[in-house]
C-alpha cells in the first residue's frame, strides 16, 4: 500500500507591536485603542515599580525570597485584560502579579506572601483567583477543573492558567492538557517562555522547536505570540477566551518573552546566562516599546514620565506600609485554624509552644537541675 501523511500542521506567530513601538495596522485591528495602551501602561509602569521595591526589601532582609515579574508583564497584562474581571478565574504560579493586580487582588497580598505571612494567600471575597503557586506545574491540574466545573454548570467562565516553559516538561502538565482537551473544557493555557527553567535552557530541556507544538498533540488551537507585545498578546488572548466562552474548548498560547532579572533573589544568573543575551532582551522590554509608541502618538514624554514614577513611588510606598504594618497574627491561629477540637498532644503543644518531649516533661534532666538546653 503507498504511504500517505496522516497528519499536517502549523503554528501561527503574531506581532503586532515590535521592539521600536511600530504597529502593524493589519493587525492592529480589533486590539487595543490608544487610551487604552496608555492606561494599561501606567499600570504597567506601577507594577514594575512594585517589583523593584519587593527586590530591595529581600535585599535589606524585611521580606523573604521573591521572584522577579521584570520583562514580563506584557504576558500578564494583556491575557489579564482580554478575560472579564469578576467572572473568569485566573490561576497562577508566580510571575503573574500584573495580572492577579488587574482582577481586584490588593498589592500588598503578594509581598505578604513571600514575607511568610498566610493571610497573603487569603483571597478576597469575589476575587476569581487562587494563590501564587510555587510547586512547578501543579495549578494547571487545578486550572483544568476548575475549567470542567464552569462547563459541569454550564457557566459562561472561562479559567486562565500561567505557567513557564520549564513546567511543560512535568507530567502534570500532559494530564491536565489531556483532560483539558477530551473535556473541551473552557481553559486557556498561557504559558509563559521566558527561556530558563531556572538554569536550563529551553534548548537543553526539550527537543521540540516550539513549546507550542506540544499542544497539537492534543487537538487543541495553539499559538505562538511575541510575549513582549501588549497588543499581539492581547489580541490572541482575547480570541482564545471568546472560543472557550463558546463552547470551543480550550487553547494553548506560548508566549515568547525574557526573564531580565535572576530566577529568583536566591538566584544568581550570571553563573549561566551570557550578558549579551540579556542585553538583547533588555531592548525588547515591553515598557520601552510601549513608550516609543505613545512617544509617537504625543501621549507621553518626560514630564508624564517623571509624574508617573512619583505618583507610583507613592502608591507603592503605600502598599509596603500596609504588607509591613498588618497586625501580627497569634501564636494560637496555628491550631485554632487548623483543627475542629484539639486532642490533649495539641494542647500540650499549643500551651508549651514546643513540639519535644522535654517542652512536655519540665522535669528531664537539664531542665530539672537547670543545666543549659541547647535547641
Amino acid at each position: 500500500m503507498p504511504k500517505k501523511s496522516v497528519y499536517k500542521a502549523e503554528i501561527e506567530y503574531l506581532q503586532v507591536m515590535d521592539e521600536q513601538g511600530v504597529i502593524d495596522a493589519a493587525q492592529s485591528r480589533n486590539t487595543l485603542s490608544d487610551e487604552e495602551i496608555l492606561e494599561l501602561f501606567k499600570f504597567m509602569q506601577q507594577c514594575r515599580q512594585l517589583d523593584e521595591i519587593a527586590f530591595k526589601l529581600q535585599r535589606s532582609g524585611r521580606m523573604g525570597t521573591y521572584p522577579q515579574n521584570k520583562g514580563q508583564e506584557a504576558a500578564a497584562i494583556g491575557t489579564a485584560y482580554a478575560a472579564k474581571k469578576g467572572q473568569d478565574f485566573l490561576v497562577p504560579c508566580y510571575r503573574e502579579n500584573a495580572a492577579l493586580f488587574m482582577h481586584g487582588l490588593p498589592m500588598h497580598y503578594v509581598l505578604l506572601h513571600w514575607m511568610g505571612d498566610e493571610r497573603g494567600n487569603q483571597i478576597p471575597e469575589g476575587v476569581q483567583q487562587l494563590p501564587l503557586c510555587i510547586p512547578i506545574g501543579t495549578q494547571m491540574l487545578h486550572a483544568t477543573g476548575i475549567a470542567w466545573a464552569f462547563k459541569m454548570r454550564k457557566e459562561p467562565k472561562v479559567a486562565l492558567t500561567y505557567f513557564g516553559d520549564g513546567a511543560t516538561s512535568e507530567g502534570d502538565f500532559h494530564e491536565a492538557m489531556n483532560f483539558a482537551s477530551v473535556f473541551q473544557v473552557p481553559c486557556v493555557f498561557i504559558c509563559q517562555n521566558n527561556q530558563w527553567a531556572i538554569s536550563v535552557p529551553r534548548e537543553t530541556q526539550m527537543r521540540s522547536k516550539t513549546v507550542a507544538q506540544k499542544a497539537l498533540a492534543y487537538e487543541m488551537p495553539t499559538y505562538q505570540v511575541d510575549g513582549n507585545d501588549l497588543l499581539g498578546v492581547y489580541k490572541i488572548a482575547k480570541e482564545c477566551i471568546d472560543r472557550a466562552r463558546g463552547g470551543g474548548g480550550p487553547s494553548f498560547i506560548e508566549a515568547v518573552t525574557y526573564r531580565l532579572a535572576d530566577h529568583t533573589t536566591a538566584d544568581d544568573a550570571r553563573r549561566y546566562r551570557d550578558q549579551k543575551e540579556v542585553d538583547a532582551w533588555l531592548g525588547r522590554d515591553p515598557l520601552i516599546r510601549l513608550r516609543k509608541y505613545l512617544e509617537t502618538k504625543d501621549l507621553w514624554d518626560e514630564t508624564k514620565q517623571k509624574a508617573a514614577e512619583e505618583r507610583n513611588k507613592a502608591i507603592v510606598a503605600e502598599v509596603v506600609k500596609t504588607a509591613e504594618g498588618i497586625e501580627k497574627p497569634s501564636f494560637d491561629d496555628i491550631f485554632d485554624f487548623t483543627f475542629a477540637a484539639l486532642n490533649p498532644e495539641l494542647e500540650k503543644q499549643k500551651r508549651t509552644a514546643r513540639t519535644s518531649s522535654l517542652g512536655q516533661d519540665p522535669t528531664q534532666v537539664g531542665l530539672a537541675s537547670g543545666e543549659p538546653v541547647h535547641q
